[in-house]
C-alpha cells in the first residue's frame, strides 16, 4: 500500500517530510495547505498536485472530504490545535511537528481528537528513531548496565543555529512560538524518559538569556551586519553565518532557504539588507533563554540532567547513563559501553547518515521517523511509533513543569497525565 498525504503547511519541515515519503517511495503527496502562495505553489508544482488540491489555509483542506490516508501538521507552533483536531475528526492520520502545542490545553485538544477519532497520531520527536537510540536503548533494556541510577545529556544548540532560529528567527519571542524548551529541547525530554522507562515524578530547571541582550552589543555597532562598522569582528555576524552556505545544495535548502527563495550571492545580500535574518543579534528583539539546565527525578529514585546551551557547534547530542553494572557514553555517532565485572569497554559504531543539523536531516533521523509512521499508516501497526498520544502528551506536561520551575524557582512535582497509552 502506498500512503496518500496531505501537507499542512508547506514550509521547510513540511517540504522535507513529503520529500522524504515520495523518495523513499512510501507515498504520494495529493493535497497541500499554506497561506503563502509561493510556498504552496513550489509544493504543488513540485508534487505535481491538481489546481482543486492546492489549499490557501488548512479550513480549505478541511472542508473538503478527506483527500489522503495521513496529513503532516507542520503549521507554526501556535497554529498546530486547530488543524490536527480538525483533520482527526475527518480521519485522517495525523503526523505533528513538535511541539504539539504551546500550551496545555491544546495539547490536551489534539490527544482527546486522536482519541476520539481513534486514528494514529505521531509527534515528530525524531531523536527515537535513529539506529543509535534503538540501539542505546536495546543495551539499556538487555541488562548491559543493570539498572540506571543517573543520566547526564547535553543538547549543543550551536552558536549559529541559536543565532538563527532562536534569535533572528521564528522562535526567537516566546508569546509568538513557545518556551525554548519545548520548541527546541522537548524531543531531548521525551528521548530521556524513553530511555530511563519511568514517570518524572519531580522537576527542577535554572536559565534564562544571558548573552544575546542590547548591553553585549559591541562598541561601535550597527544594527545590520552587512554595513556594521565591526561586523568582521562579531562572531554572529549574520554575514559570515550564511555566505559559507551559499553553492551548498543542502544548506541552500535550509537556513538559506529560510532567508530567500534567490539563494544566490546577491539575493543574500538583499535578505540580510531587508529582512530579519541580517539584524544584529543586540538588538534586543529576542526574549528566549540561551541556556537552561533541568533536573528531573524518576519514579524509583533514578535522576538526570540536561543542559541545554546555544554555546558550541552545532553537534549530535552527548549523553552519558550510569547504571549499577556499567555505564554508557554516546555522542550519536557511537557508544562506549563500560562493563563493571570484566572492567572492559566495548564501543558500537553507529555511522548517522549526514549531520545533527535540520538540513542534514538529524542524522537519518528525519528518515526512520517517516519510514515508521507511513508504515504504521500502511500496515495499521500503531506500535511502529514510538510513544502512544497520552506519552507524548506526558513528556510536554514535564518541560512545561520545568518552565514553571525555573520562572518560580520552585522544585515542581509531577501528576499523571491521564490513564492511557
Amino acid at each position: 500500500m502506498t500512503v496518500t498525504l496531505a501537507i499542512v503547511g508547506a514550509g521547510a519541515r513540511g517540504a522535507s517530510y513529503a520529500r522524504i515519503a515520495v523518495s523513499e517511495g512510501l507515498a504520494t503527496v495529493t493535497a497541500v495547505a499554506d497561506p503563502d502562495p509561493a510556498r504552496r505553489l513550489a509544493l504543488a508544482e513540485e508534487f505535481g498536485l491538481p489546481e482543486a488540491n492546492v489549499f490557501q489555509d488548512w479550513a480549505e483542506l478541511a472542508a473538503r472530504p478527506r483527500l489522503a490516508d495521513a496529513a503532516v501538521v507542520a503549521t507554526p507552533d501556535r497554529l498546530h490545535a486547530e488543524p490536527a483536531v480538525a483533520l482527526a475528526d475527518l480521519g485522517y492520520a495525523l503526523l505533528l511537528e513538535k511541539p504539539m502545542a504551546p500550551t496545555e490545553e491544546d495539547a490536551r485538544r489534539i490527544v482527546e481528537a486522536s482519541v476520539r477519532n481513534d486514528i494514529l497520531l505521531g509527534v515528530c520527536h525524531v531523536l527515537r528513531y535513529t539506529a543509535y537510540s534503538v540501539k542505546l536503548k536495546q543495551l539499556i533494556t538487555d541488562g548491559r548496565i543493570g539498572d540506571i541510577v543517573s543520566v547526564e545529556h547535553l543538547e549543543p544548540v550551536g552558536w549559529w543555529h541559536q543565532a538563527h532560529s532562536y534569535v533572528r528567527g521564528q522562535w526567537a519571542v516566546e508569546a509568538r512560538s513557545s518556551p525554548m524548551l519545548l520548541a527546541k529541547s522537548s524531543h531531548d525530554i521525551d528521548w530521556l524518559g524513553h530511555l530511563v522507562g519511568r514517570p518524572v515524578e519531580r522537576v527542577s530547571s535554572f536559565g534564562g538569556l544571558h548573552h544575546f541582550r542590547p548591553e553585549n552589543k559591541p562598541q561601535g555597532a550597527g544594527d545590520r551586519c552587512v554595513s556594521c562598522p565591526v561586523e568582521r569582528t562579531c562572531v554572529y555576524s549574520a554575514v559570515r553565518i550564511y555566505e559559507r552556505f551559499l553553492g551548498d545544495p543542502v544548506y541552500e535548502q535550509w537556513p538559506l532557504g529560510v532567508l530567500t527563495d534567490d539563494v544566490s550571492p546577491a539575493g543574500l545580500r538583499t535578505a540580510l539588507a531587508e529582512g530579519p535574518y541580517g539584524a544584529c543579534v543586540y538588538a534586543g528583539h529576542n526574549d528566549v533563554v540561551d541556556h537552561q539546565v533541568v533536573n528531573l527525578e524518576y519514579e524509583g529514585g533514578a535522576t538526570a540532567s540536561f543542559t541545554m546551551t546555544a554555546f558550541t557547534a552545532l553537534d549530535f547530542r552527548k549523553t552519558r547513563v550510569f547504571g549499577t553494572r556499567g555505564s554508557l557514553e554516546g555522542d550519536g555517532r557511537r557508544i562506549t559501553l563500560h562493563d563493571f565485572l570484566t572492567d572492559t569497554q566495548e564501543t558500537f559504531d553507529l555511522d548517522p547518515d549526514g549531520g545533527a543539523s535540520a538540513a542534514d536531516g538529524h542524522g537519518g533521523a528525519d528518515t526512520e521517523l517517516l519510514r515508521a509512521f507511513l508504515a504504521a499508516v500502511a500496515g495499521g501497526d500503531r506500535s511502529l511509533v514510538g510513544s502512544g498520544p497520552y506519552e507524548t502528551l506526558e513528556s510536554h506536561l514535564v518541560v512545561w513543569a520545568a518552565e514553571r520551575a525555573r520562572r518560580d524557582r520552585t522544585v515542581v512535582t509531577m501528576e499523571p497525565a491521564a490513564s492511557g497509552s
